[in-house]
């Protein structure tokens, strides 16, 4: 318990649960008890509460830290029942927690209940990504290496790391691992496969093996639930024609997992982000709104269709279409991930030394975004990326605010952005149609040369 034990509001009380992340333990009791994380003032901010430690609440206790209140219209059950609630779904999130008077960890398992990852986590997807603004200051401290082998390194953030091997054959690796999206595990693990795999096909590269990253509350959840995510990545990686040679586990609060892909690529034939040239088209492969969806499904807003069309797209691999691209002359690639298509488009922008024009009709999004947007369903990580790319795009006046929104939408396993002559783009297009992949489009053209400009119409 957080503060005085006498001298305190009679209906208010803070406490805290070790090892428990509180956004987590919310999302548990969703209709079931209201509180609020932190310290009164924390007001939903990522950044650990001021007031709990200078209360000098010890850190492992202040990110489980939840304030409850009560009101005149309570009664003594409600109170007993949501501290039942409280105490069962702390004991759920870890079970070292065993508070008295309810089911025991070992009975626990006994109970038959419907998993879902989305309730142990604080976030979703590639949206749990470091806010670029704090990502890139801390980078920029990191010194680099020089070595000659290396022909991409973190300079222009590009999507992997590529070492040159021999004259004919360069090493692709890329790392990618994040918080479950979806409550169904083999759903997630498939998500997360083909999320690590696109930065492959987004270099150019073939994939050769992957290893698993694996962080798992094994006292938590059932070993079942560990079993399922690894069988949907292996469905995945046996799809892209590659093997999972093993990997590295953790015990974890929070269920995260993903790949280290390596690949292979000639030299010569590495698509990189830092050469997209004037008059070429801008190409994206996969529609946007993943992120708004998943916000969606966790609120109840998402219609059926919705879910399994955002699941659908966040499994797809990039493999088709990157196949495909193989056959044309390709100036500049990149994947659509956690920054969004403003923010991956502008790192790509800033790395070329050009300014882009988008056409805000012809991007490919999933139907319904902007109804769910109206009812309050706008991702944290569209605000964070608005706030630090959005410094660097021009809007047309006829742009809504949904609109913008929609361009800034935090993908997970998103679709390639590439850069190419507009007469290749047009072929590209068609034989993508051609195979079935209509989500491909034409969405713009890199105007000039510049400082990364995006002008949006």
């Amino acid at each position: 318990m957080n503060g005085h034990p006498q001298l305190r509001l009679v209906n208010t009380l803070n406490i805290s649960f070790k090892g428990v992340h509180a956004k987590a333990l919310s999302r548990m009791l969703k209709d079931k008890v209201a509180f609020s994380c932190g310290a009164a003032c924390h007001t939903n901010e990522e950044y650990d509460s001021q007031v709990l430690k200078a209360m000098k609440v010890s850190n492992e206790f202040i990110r489980g830290s939840i304030r409850l209140s009560t009101g005149l219209g309570n009664t003594y059950e409600d109170i007993r029942q949501a501290a039942s609630d409280i105490s069962q779904a702390v004991c759920r999130l870890h079970s070292s927690m065993n508070p008295c008077n309810i089911v025991s960890s070992k009975d626990r398992k006994k109970i038959p209940e419907e998993i879902k990852l989305t309730h142990y986590t604080a976030g979703l997807g590639c949206a749990c990504k470091i806010e670029p603004s704090v990502l890139e200051a801390i980078v920029k401290k990191i010194p680099i290496l020089p070595d000659s082998k290396t022909l991409v390194g973190p300079e222009f953030s590009d999507d992997a790391a590529v070492y040159k091997v021999t004259d004919d054959k360069a090493i692709v690796l890329t790392l990618d691992f994040f918080n479950p999206i979806v409550d169904d595990p083999q759903q997630f693990g498939a998500i997360a496969a083909a999320n690590s795999l696109s930065d492959i096909y987004a270099m150019g590269a073939k994939p050769l093996f992957a290893l698993n990253i694996v962080g798992f509350p094994i006292d938590t959840l059932p070993q079942e639930v560990l079993s399922d995510i690894l069988t949907g990545a292996i469905k995945k990686t046996n799809e892209a024609g590659i093997p999972i040679l093993g990997g590295h586990s953790i015990n974890d609060v929070e269920p995260k997992f993903g790949l280290a892909v390596a690949g292979i690529v000639h030299p010569d034939k590495i698509y990189k982000n830092n050469n997209a040239q004037v008059k070429d088209a801008i190409v994206l492969t996969k529609p946007l709104g993943v992120g708004i969806i998943t916000s969606a499904m966790k609120k109840g807003l998402a219609s059926d269709k919705q879910k399994n069309t955002a699941v659908e797209l966040m499994c797809q691999l990039n493999k088709y279409v990157a196949d495909l691209l193989s056959k044309f002359k390709v100036n500049s690639c990149t994947d659509i991930t956690g920054f969004g298509l403003m923010g991956h488009l502008s790192e790509l922008a800033i790395a070329s030394k050009v300014n882009v024009l988008i056409d805000y009709q012809k991007v490919p999004q999933i139907t319904g975004l902007k109804k769910l947007i109206a009812q309050d369903v706008v991702p944290g990580g569209i605000i964070k990326n608005i706030d630090f790319h959005g410094q660097r795009v021009q809007w047309s006046e006829s742009i809504k605010i949904s609109e913008k929104y929609i361009l800034f939408d935090a993908q997970t396993s998103g679709g390639l952005l590439i850069t190419m002559p507009k007469k290749d783009a047009d072929e590209y297009v068609k034989q993508c149609y051609d195979s079935k992949l209509n989500s491909v489009a034409v969405i713009g053209e890199v105007l000039s040369l510049g400082e990364g400009k995006i002008n949006i119409i």
